[in-house]
């Protein structure tokens, strides 16, 4: 690597960007933002959904232009040499774009062609980045077939075909399991400590952002906050505890029972207990409750940070109403799953999984990349049929009756699955329509989803043109619409800033209580913590199931189970992983 070790390698000074909404409307996605990012060093941005962090990525690449300030990027102003500093920078967008019906060597030389890599280097550069990205043995698998891990770990090695002097990762680890984001993580952490290379990252993960040097926060296209992650942590000292319940209580009750307490910020279930920011520095008084004090951490310090700006709502505002409850029974099984097998030609995804989830249990699906979860997830939503075995859903056999079981579920898949060229409205009315709602009741659950989804003020903008955060929210609005039995939720806060992920387990929690089955996947393991219990898979396998407790217990080392999900998670499926080669 060529780039100093010292000194700037972004300067942005007032920077502005407006985009044009419509033929009127102008969104300003940048408001007059300085910040200094330095040579070999790792810089973070975080902020809520539609802050401006891909915007201010794209601007430093020279892709956009800024229309007002100032934007240097290794000493170059990015308005009047935008080719020369695409020369020596590498970027890698939230969407990169492999060729899936190419090998990964094939992306590689197709990039190193591309980026105008001459064999000499090639040769030298490519061992090194099998040997970071683990890929060697991969070569000639279409990247098509590769995990979401590898994929990513793919797209991080085109991006790095060359060796730049700056690299610019836009949430690299969107939609990673646990072991392949601290596999990345590895890597970018690794080019800096031993290569001085600077990287400027965008990322929803404050663990991550810890690791930085430097953070960056925006909202709302502004700078609220930078500087070294532990001074942004230092915010919350003092407001940081940690909330134990001394009646029997789970962590999802009791999350959301102070989330309802004006003198809390937030509140997030931590490894049994519930991690709490006051908004005073000293413990609120609550009946039935303990609150020891706790080091604050990144997450913390940003939560008092976005709480503190006036447009942010509280999570309390984002449970849901709904009009009547349904019967729970601790015995009433509505999924009833048995020695399923689903098999691709000779690939066997999901190998004899057996489970069961009752009503009103919000039940957790996790694994690596790979592991089995979407096809589990498509044959219970009767989009795809088991090979062998049984699955019963709200009374249905899907093996004979798939039509009947899905008028009793709704889905929102990994992807945004609505109709981008279509408005909030017309999207709901044309779900409402699919599932049967007419007239007045059509009209009754339209308006329910627009005012509980908050939804209202945006429902004639296009819904391809929303911020994630919005699509999510109009994705799961959409699946509810006809008050399914059950909701199957597939990854659907990849990607998500802290306060969107609150907001969207406020409204999972109360349709939980009010009756309502929810099956979800997720890569955020303290989401797990959420849930009534927990399956983990790998290779299409069940390696554990039980309640967040039992399956930190499960992971148990030297008789002490795991501090939190992350570490129970990755010694289950690392273990499992190591029995199996030592079988093979």
């Amino acid at each position: 690597m060529t780039a100093p070790r010292h000194g700037v390698a972004i300067q942005a000074r007032e920077v502005s960007k407006r985009f044009a909404r419509g033929k009127t409307d102008v969104v300003t996605a940048l408001d007059q933002v300085s910040f200094e990012a330095q040579h070999g060093s790792l810089t973070a941005l975080v902020g809520p959904d539609g802050a401006g962090k891909t915007t201010l990525l794209r601007l430093a690449t020279g892709l956009l232009r800024a229309d007002a300030g100032t934007l240097t990027v290794l000493g170059l102003d990015v308005a009047t040499h935008p080719q020369e500093i695409q020369n020596r920078i590498s970027y890698m967008p939230q969407r990169f774009g492999l060729y899936e019906d190419l090998s990964v060597q094939e992306n590689l030389d197709l990039y190193a062609d591309l980026h105008g890599v001459t064999a000499q280097e090639r040769a030298g550069r490519y061992p090194r980045l099998m040997e970071m990205t683990a890929l060697a043995p991969f070569r000639d698998r279409l990247a098509g077939k590769l995990s979401g891990g590898m994929k990513q770990k793919l797209g991080l090695a085109c991006t790095l075909v060359r060796s730049p002097d700056l690299l610019l990762l836009d949430e690299p680890t969107v939609g990673v399991d646990p072991l392949s984001r601290r596999e990345l993580w590895s890597i970018v952490a690794g080019l800096v400590e031993n290569e001085g290379l600077s990287v400027l990252v965008s990322t929803s993960y404050m663990d991550e952002a810890e690791r930085c040097s430097h953070v960056i926060v925006l909202h709302e296209g502004r700078t609220v906050a930078l500087g070294p992650p532990q001074d942004l942590s230092a915010r919350a000292r003092g407001h940081s505890f940690i909330a134990t319940a001394s009646m029997q209580e789970s962590a999802r009750s009791l999350q959301a029972r102070l989330m309802d307490m004006p003198e809390i910020i937030d509140a997030v279930p931590h490894s049994g207990h519930v991690r709490t920011v006051m908004r005073e520095a000293h413990a609120a008084s609550v009946p039935d409750v303990r609150f020891d004090p706790v080091e604050p951490d990144l997450e913390d310090g940003l939560m008092m940070l976005l709480r503190a700006q006036a447009s942010v709502p509280p999570a309390a505002a984002a449970a849901i109403e709904l009009a009547s409850a349904r019967p729970t029974s601790d015995s009433e099984i509505v999924i009833e799953v048995h020695d399923v097998v689903r098999k691709f030609g000779d690939f066997t995804a999901v190998n004899r999984t057996s489970f069961d989830v009752r009503r009103g249990e919000v039940f957790g699906l996790l694994g690596p990349n790979g592991a089995g979860k979407t096809t589990t997830f498509r044959m219970l939503c009767g989009l795809l049929p088991a090979t062998s075995g049984t699955l019963r859903v709200a009374g249905a056999d899907l093996r004979r009756a798939r039509a009947e079981a899905r008028q009793n579920v709704g889905y929102v898949a990994q992807k945004f699955s609505l109709y981008g060229d279509l408005s909030i409205r017309e999207n709901l009315e044309f779900f409402a329509g699919a599932y049967g709602l007419r007239n007045s009741r059509l009209k009754a659950r339209i308006d329910w989803a627009l005012d509980n989804f908050d939804l209202r003020e945006r429902e004639s903008a296009a819904a391809g043109l929303l911020p994630g955060g919005f699509q999510r929210r109009l994705a799961m609005a959409a699946a509810l619409l006809h008050e399914p039995q059950i909701v199957f939720l597939d990854e659907p806060t990849s990607g998500a800033d802290p306060l969107a992920r609150r907001e969207f387990w406020r409204r999972i929690t109360a349709l939980a209580d009010h009756g309502t089955t929810i099956v979800v996947t997720t890569h955020f393991m303290e989401e797990a913590e959420y849930c009534d219990r927990i399956m983990i898979q790998d290779a299409g396998r069940m390696l554990a199931i039980g309640t967040p407790e039992a399956v930190r217990a499960h992971a148990a080392e030297d008789g002490a189970p795991a501090q939190t999900m992350e570490d129970a998670f990755i010694a289950i499926v690392a273990n499992a992983r190591r029995q199996a080669q030592d079988a093979s």
